[in-house]
């Protein structure tokens, strides 16, 4: 087993002896890295994309071990909530950058770093492609998945190294993505993302379990125990609403007068209304959401929400469930609908809070209906501020999970691995790279620690084979062009900003990225322009350097409420690796001929400083004793659930652990 050096002064090494009177500079790591892989660091560029609880330990990881240059960029600004486990913040800092007051702390450690931090969002079009080609390195420490799918395809793109990273209370992960020889983050399907940004919540819903996670704390807010991380008014110190920093810290530390809203607790203006219905509803879906509209910088490349006013909702006139035929749970309402079942709600539990006394509390149970109603309403009604399709209360107790607590420990832990399989990297020994899964219980010989074989790219997948395609089901009748870009291609398949050209023989332009430019089709449907089944879409995203095929498959047939379907977990016609077509890869495509890594040989003991003996598997996603089975491995598993792909030599709980999203 391979040994770490002790933490000394730089100045304290095995070749150089230390000056009298000579401060250190900084500590750095010794011992167990040859001068050619120290100078390596010395002069490699790195990117660590995100500054929360992963990347202040992954910061401080990299320059104690000798990286000299590094970038990072996070467009979030410190919150009191961050204190218990972002270890590089303190009380002072609350309100200001999380990448400038990083940069600050860890140049501590090291002086002599170069240290680059950019108060920014990494999909903002300024990085581009030829910005990643810059590194040698990227790193992510990211808490959300557009922003994960959009790093990987610049990775590819700018044919960068990748290390991508994330934690969910005591489970953590680390891969390797290598354009042409490992599997990139988008080539197996990913479980529905659990956690979510409280910027996101409160300001800036995009999807309908955003406002199911805003109306839980809306029910423990009013009703149940609050919760300084649960908050659900207005984000004042948003750091994407500005792009001005001292703007930023004066929005963050403002005075209890903040506009038109007092800052006061939520239960505490609640219980002076007497938990009056109404002025909930137009506080809730009238002020704050007029509040949100003053922060015009949000709704430059989102659409704008829309505020509801209770008066006028009660002029509207009987609501008729939307959804046709069905049991009651599986009935989406109409807005005065969901606005009745929310005055109905409250007034329940108001009574509820009233018969168990003062300083009594609710607590929320998806069984309990007054509970269950309120959430439903209350989500409801948000999801038709912000233009989204409501869901039925059967959808809504689905979606609603629990919420996972960040740990220090295990950011800590996989920060470690991220520099690990770095110097692997940079010591050309991409070989020996490995997934690794940090679990919460040790497997049967006794292993916290599960290094796995990286898969190889799979030739289906839409972002990173020579071709990337995919066939889509929908109605062409009745899809608008508005719900293929925001709907489908931006949220189902992660583009920034789409240009979309029918392959019709005319070069038709359904879809431009340039503002203005196509807006007068967004409300016009699909067959319009001629789309029927078996039609085939261009679509560029310039910035992420990515092209996409998109095969229509149109159908009457679809599910109740459901818009469209991508045929199958991958796409049906994408090119096989045994016969690509030479000439035509692309700039987001791998090369299908690469010889991947998938040697099943466990790695020797010094191979790996993690583990004593090693617990290695042959794939991260297979259980494959032989390599001579290793053509054969996906349609062995091809009925097997794709949550959980990645599996265990022996036998182990099944986790969700191919795609483990940060909370930080």
């Amino acid at each position: 087993m391979r040994t770490i050096g002790a933490l000394l002064p730089s100045s304290q090494n095995q070749t150089t002896a230390r000056p009298p009177n000579a401060k250190p500079t900084m500590a750095q790591l010794v011992g167990p890295l040859r001068k050619e892989l120290a100078d390596s660091l010395s002069s490699c560029r790195v990117l660590v994309v995100g500054a929360g609880g992963i990347g202040c330990e992954l910061l401080k990881n990299l320059v104690l071990t000798g990286f000299k240059n590094i970038e990072v960029i996070d467009l979030d600004t410190i919150d009191v909530s961050n204190l218990n486990r972002q270890f590089l913040f303190q009380k002072k800092h609350v309100g200001k950058s999380k990448s400038q007051v990083a940069k600050e702390s860890v140049l501590r450690f090291c002086p002599s770093a170069n240290i680059t931090a950019y108060h920014d969002s990494i999909m903002n079009p300024d990085y581009n492609v030829e910005f990643f080609r810059n590194f040698q390195l990227v790193m992510n420490a990211l808490d959300n998945r557009a922003a994960r799918n959009h790093v990987n395809r610049m990775c590819l793109a700018a044919n960068i190294p990748l290390i991508e990273s994330g934690t969910a209370g005591y489970l953590g992960q680390v891969t390797v993505i290598k354009k042409g020889k490992t599997e990139c983050y988008e080539c197996q399907p990913k479980p529905t993302q659990k956690t979510f940004p409280g910027c996101t919540i409160r300001n800036t819903p995009s999807e309908p379990i955003h406002c199911i996670v805003w109306a839980k704390y809306l029910f423990n807010q009013l009703f149940g125990e609050e919760d300084a991380d649960q908050e659900v008014s207005p984000d004042t110190a948003d750091p994407e609403a500005t792009w001005n920093l001292e703007e930023a810290e004066a929005r963050a530390t403002a005075s209890e007068q903040d506009g038109d809203i007092k800052r006061v607790s939520t239960k505490e203006w609640a219980r002076s209304t007497g938990y009056n219905p109404v002025k909930l509803f137009n506080k809730l879906y009238k002020d704050d959401i007029m509040y949100l509209l003053t922060m015009d910088k949000l709704w430059k490349k989102r659409k704008a929400p829309l505020p509801l006013d209770w008066t006028e909702i009660q002029k509207l006139g009987c609501s008729k469930d939307v959804s046709g035929s069905g049991l009651k749970d599986q009935q989406v309402l109409g807005v005065q609908g969901y606005a009745q079942l929310f005055q109905c709600s409250v007034e329940t539990l108001r009574s509820q809070l009233k018969d168990k006394g003062d300083g009594a509390e609710l607590v929320w149970d998806k069984d309990d209906s007054p509970a269950m109603d309120f959430v439903t309403a209350a989500s409801n009604l948000r999801m038709h501020v912000f233009s989204m399709n409501m869901k039925s209360r059967f959808d809504v107790k689905s979606m609603a999970g629990n919420i996972i607590p960040a740990i220090a420990t295990t950011n800590a832990i996989i920060a470690g691995l991220i520099v690990l399989e770095g110097l692997k990297i940079l010591n050309s020994d991409f070989d020996q790279c490995r997934t690794i899964f940090l679990n919460k219980q040790p497997n049967p010989r006794k292993k916290l620690l599960v290094p796995c074989a990286l898969d190889p790219p799979n030739p289906n997948c839409y972002v990173c084979a020579s071709q990337p395609e995919v066939t889509v089901k929908l109605n062409v009748h009745k899809t608008l062009v508005l719900a293929l870009q925001d709907k489908i291609l931006k949220e189902k398949f992660g583009m920034v900003a789409p240009d979309v050209q029918i392959e019709d023989g005319k070069g038709t332009i359904l879809i431009s990225s340039e503002e203005g430019e196509t807006e007068g089709n967004n409300n016009k449907f699909l067959s319009d322009f001629g789309i029927r089944n078996g039609s085939r879409l261009q679509v560029d995203d310039f910035l992420q350097d990515y092209t996409l095929l998109v095969n229509v498959l149109h159908s009457e047939d679809l599910a109740k409420d459901v818009e469209f379907e991508v045929v199958g977990d991958a796409p049906e016609h994408a090119p096989t690796p045994s016969a690509p077509e030479e000439g035509k890869s692309i700039a987001n495509g791998s090369n299908d001929s690469a010889q991947p890594s998938t040697s099943s040989k466990a790695a020797a003991d010094d191979d790996d400083v993690l583990i004593v003996d090693s617990d290695e598997e042959p794939s991260s996603s297979t259980m494959e004793t032989s390599p001579d089975t290793s053509n054969r491995k996906r349609k062995h598993h091809d009925t097997d659930d794709s949550a959980s792909k990645r599996k265990r030599v022996e036998q182990q709980p099944a986790q969700d652990d191919d795609d483990i999203i940060a909370l930080d």
